[in-house]
């Protein structure tokens, strides 16, 4: 048994490296280079290079093919570059852009993962003959009997917490699972660029790619209204009680749990509450109108021992995510007649649709991974439910 848990020596071994042009993903074919494996590298030119050739923090274009190509002439390995740009517009930044106008909080991270990388990319290893397709995220795998599946593998939270990458790999199926390999969950990011250092890889120091690499800066607004121009249509400020306060030029250009820049004052903190874009209204309340201890999901991939609605319907006790940047926290999933949903033990502020809720065997860094949802909804306190609802009813709504 090899480092990569399969049944013969390693230069029997082909694995396909998803390079980024990262130092993590440079990393993982260094690694598995001098372990002896057969070592193929690939990058993915994802959108119009012509924007992030300089810009710090961007991956899958301009600059960042060129280093992976330096990083494989290093490692004496061969590099391919495929043109997936229209199939990443097809399938992550369009759908980004309908999500975001349609006033949820979408994450393309998620929707690349689910297509582009471990579904087409996949797709491609297997044609080149390899045995794994290995990433540079911070997410571990280990192979393990379960149920019903025997040699299967399951995902497990990184040994470096303050980079894992399990919120945007929950939609990970278990076919993908069985082929991918992540040799970096056992390591901390520190480790990561010593061997970079070590190996001699140019991208040793390179600043890490920020979460999404297709928005400059941050500026989800700006990206979507150029390309798509008429996104941001005018409407109302409206607060929970159903005054008008004011005016927006659009609500592309807020976000659930928004309390600067709304552009109105009243003499109270108010925060964004919920965005309603068939009316183009931005609904406003205190604070304590974010608080949500129910979220119902939607396109659900689950990864747990026995089949979803078994666990839901008798109550199954985890621990949920709902930000990629919060530890996970005690939580019980259900199934009924209304759907699947996740009741939220010690509750989160500003939840909005379109984000995902992930759920865990435990909080810590042994946590296994079982899957989540995409969040459909959310349930307030009932007194901020019941005055949403009122006014979603109210004839401004129809």
């Amino acid at each position: 048994m090899n480092t990569l848990d399969f049944d013969k020596k390693p230069e029997d071994t082909r694995v396909v490296v998803a390079m980024s042009g990262g130092v993590d993903s440079s990393v993982v074919a260094g690694l598995l280079k001098r372990e002896g494996y057969d070592v193929l590298g690939i990058t993915l030119q994802l959108y119009d290079h012509g924007a992030a050739v300089h810009r710090a923090g961007s991956c899958c274009a301009g600059q960042d093919i060129d280093d992976a190509r330096r990083v494989c002439e290093t490692l004496g390995i061969p590099h391919y570059v495929l043109d997936y740009e229209q199939r990443f517009r097809d399938t992550v930044i369009n759908p980004f852009m309908e999500s975001y106008i349609a006033g949820e909080t979408p994450i393309p991270c998620v929707a690349c993962n689910q297509t582009v990388k471990f579904a087409d990319l996949l797709v491609t290893a297997r044609e080149l003959g390899a045995d794994a397709l290995a990433t540079g995220h911070y997410i571990r795998s280990k192979s393990m009997a379960l149920p019903g599946n025997p040699g299967h593998r399951a995902l497990f939270r990184p040994i470096d917490s303050e980079r894992d990458q399990s919120y945007f790999l929950f939609a990970t199926t278990q076919e993908q699972i069985d082929y991918l390999r992540f040799p970096l969950g056992e390591m901390s990011k520190a480790e990561t660029r010593r061997l970079a250092e070590e190996m001699g890889l140019v991208v040793a120091q390179k600043a890490d790619s920020q979460d999404i690499c297709f928005v400059p800066q941050g500026k989800y607004a700006d990206i979507i209204t150029k390309l798509k121009p008429n996104s941001a249509l005018a409407g109302e400020i409206v607060h929970l009680d159903g005054r008008v306060l004011g005016q927006h030029d659009g609500i592309l250009h807020y976000t659930i749990g928004q309390r600067k820049g709304l552009g109105v004052a009243t003499g109270e903190p108010l925060y964004v509450i919920y965005l309603d874009a068939r009316s183009r209204r931005v609904i406003v309340g205190p604070r304590e109108a974010l608080e949500t201890h129910r979220v119902y999901l939607r396109d659900i991939n689950w990864l747990g021992d026995r089949p979803l609605q078994d666990e839901a319907r008798e109550g199954f006790a985890c621990f949920a995510k709902v930000r990629s940047t919060r530890p996970p926290a005690p939580a019980t999933l259900h199934a009924d007649e209304n759907g699947v949903y996740v009741d939220l033990d010690l509750g989160e502020a500003g939840i909005a649709s379109g984000q995902a809720c992930v759920l865990y065997s435990a909080p810590g860094a042994d946590a296994r991974v079982y899957g989540g949802g995409f969040i459909d909804r959310s349930e307030r306190q009932s007194d901020a439910e019941a005055a949403l609802k009122a006014l979603l009813a109210s004839p401004a709504a129809a």
